[in-house]
């Protein structure tokens, strides 16, 4: 059995697993803690230290989801992160905190290796995005299988802002919305992605999943849509495997 720590970083939580590399499964309990405010480096990397100490992790590189583009470890936005976090390089943060080397992918990105190896997304070819909806919406895009890194649809330009000021999680909750009027408007977010890139599926992840069957019924029934299949646990398991594949 291959096991690895890994870290999914969000905006409001930070929480972290032992998986089952293998398996696609958590060997440990979630540990969960608060996002700092602000979310400094310093102070994300602080709780991180935290979550592997609570984990007894002792060897071996670990996984980090980051909400924010990334390129060899490195922060290049910060829509739903403290600002000071563009151009650092995340793995040398970690490193200086915990002491362990760390390999970051895009969270969204992460959650859909894991969906596509474990999920919905297993043995599927064509054009798949996992759409994660939270704070913000993350999207992990693939092209029969190969990941196509770092698309941020939820900042594409939509309506009078950004898709995600719309159709996220958040704006559900920040807009009061009941079911039927977030399906509403995450469905007229789903028809303007399927318009632009006719996916031959689109996977919905992160923790609304869990209630897709209080919003999906009010998707438009053409729309290659379903639920996700590892729910929150996406983010993590798919760190984990990150971690594996660049250590290897």
């Amino acid at each position: 059995m291959i096991s690895r720590l890994a870290i999914d970083v969000g905006a409001t939580g930070i929480k972290g697993a032992l998986v089952n590399i293998e398996e696609g499964t958590l060997l440990s309990d979630r540990i969960k803690y608060p996002t700092p405010k602000p979310a400094t480096p310093a102070d994300v990397a602080k709780v991180m230290n935290n979550i592997i100490t609570d984990l007894k992790w002792e060897k071996g590189d670990i996984g980090i989801g980051f909400p924010a583009i990334v390129k060899n470890n490195v922060c290049l936005t910060a829509s739903n992160i403290e600002k000071t976090w563009i151009n650092t390089d995340i793995s040398k943060v970690v490193k200086e905190q915990t002491g362990f080397d760390s390999h970051v992918i895009n969270d969204a990105d992460a959650a859909g290796i894991a969906e596509m190896t474990y999920g919905k997304g297993k043995h599927l070819d064509g054009t798949v995005i996992m759409l994660t909806l939270g704070t913000g919406i993350g999207s992990g895009v693939f092209k029969d299988g190969v990941l196509l890194p770092n698309f941020e649809l939820g900042r594409m330009i939509y309506g009078d802002s950004v898709a995600e000021h719309y159709a996220s999680n958040s704006a559900r909750k920040t807009k009061d919305l009941d079911w039927e009027a977030y399906g509403g408007e995450l469905n007229e977010f789903l028809l303007y992605v399927n318009r632009i890139f006719s996916p031959d599926q689109i996977i919905i992840g992160g923790g609304i999943s869990k209630k897709f069957i209080k919003y999906g019924k009010f998707l438009d029934p053409t729309l290659p849509v379903t639920d996700a299949t590892l729910q929150n646990n996406a983010g993590i398991i798919g760190a984990a495997m990150y971690a594996a594949q660049k250590q290897e």
